[in-house]
């Protein structure tokens, strides 16, 4: 009886020992998705807004574009909308455009952080991930500055206040 505890046993540590060698391995080893890098052109994608327009990136060409992904349950999603839509008011007739694309999530939950904190710039959700995927977005919130051209001019990632929001829009205004 007492054996076959221990072989039980070992047999549980030597289960646990491989998993925790495959995480190591897996995390140190994992094909990083490759984020669009400064300077080239930003990948185009077609996402529908809440509102049921469809938004090609590719159709702000000759406008600056503040591209946020972001998430409800994010802590500082929430802290920085508020301040983006501030900012979303200010830039919106000098030529750039707030574009948030929240991860995957439900309408429900998506429309109703929107009225919680009076957003009004155009809200997307990339329900299948492909867009996350081909920006290789982690963690959130990440914001992409897309110029007039469609070039990445700077990536961001983590929580923004007003002011750098207003220097983003400001770097990226044609």
């Amino acid at each position: 009886m007492k054996k076959r505890r221990g072989v039980m046993r070992t047999m549980i540590l030597l289960v646990l020992g491989a998993a925790v060698a495959y995480t190591l391995y897996a995390n140190f080893t994992k094909d990083h998705t490759q984020k669009v890098a400064v300077g080239s052109t930003a990948p185009d994608f077609i996402l529908t807004d809440m509102q049921g327009h469809k938004h090609h990136l590719s159709d702000y060409k000759g406008q600056g574009v503040f591209l946020n992904f972001w998430g409800t349950w994010c802590q500082p999603c929430q802290k920085e909308m508020p301040y983006i839509n501030n900012q979303y008011h200010q830039f919106k007739d000098k030529g750039v455009q707030v574009l948030a694309v929240d991860i995957n999530e439900s309408n429900i939950a998506v429309n109703q952080f929107a009225e919680r904190y009076k957003l009004d710039f155009p809200i997307m959700i990339d329900k299948d991930k492909q867009v996350m995927y081909a920006y290789g977005i982690d963690p959130l919130p990440a914001t992409f500055l897309i110029d007039k051209n469609g070039k990445v001019v700077q990536y961001h990632t983590g929580q923004m206040d007003e002011n750098t929001i207003r220097e983003f829009m400001e770097k990226i205004k044609p």
